[in-house]
């Protein structure tokens, strides 16, 4: 067998099935692309993504020693998003400005502890 784990191919779709699509390689090797392995994120039906004919540009993933199977991935061709690109907000719990957060609970916890025991004293009688 010529093919490497991490060699990108282009190739034909043979057969799709509800867990994945068959991958024609050349004229006696073919592969499978898991349902999982179509796109990023969650795949309600491979022919929304996929049709039978179409060439479509894949990976090798995973080569069984024994069965000499491959696996196939178009996930892993997807354009990434780098760390550095994308911008996180940090949130707290507190903020100064606005006078929100713990020590705002501890000033008003006695008056909650007052209504909660006349809640409940008045439930008694």
């Amino acid at each position: 067998m010529t093919y490497k784990i991490g060699d990108v191919l282009e190739g034909k779709v043979t057969g799709i099935q509800s867990y994945g699509a068959f991958v024609s390689l050349d004229k006696h090797t073919q592969g499978l692309i898991h349902i999982s392995e179509i796109q990023s994120g969650y795949t309600k039906s491979i022919h929304d993504i996929l049709k039978i004919g179409e060439t479509v540009k894949v990976q090798i993933i995973d080569i069984d020693e024994y069965t000499q199977k491959i696996s196939l991935s178009k996930r892993t061709l997807e354009k990434r998003y780098t760390f550095g690109s994308l911008r996180h907000k940090k949130y707290y719990f507190t903020n100064k400005n606005k006078n929100f957060g713990f020590q705002t609970i501890h000033d008003r916890m006695p008056q909650w502890i007052h209504e909660s025991m006349e809640m409940l004293n008045s439930k008694k009688d």
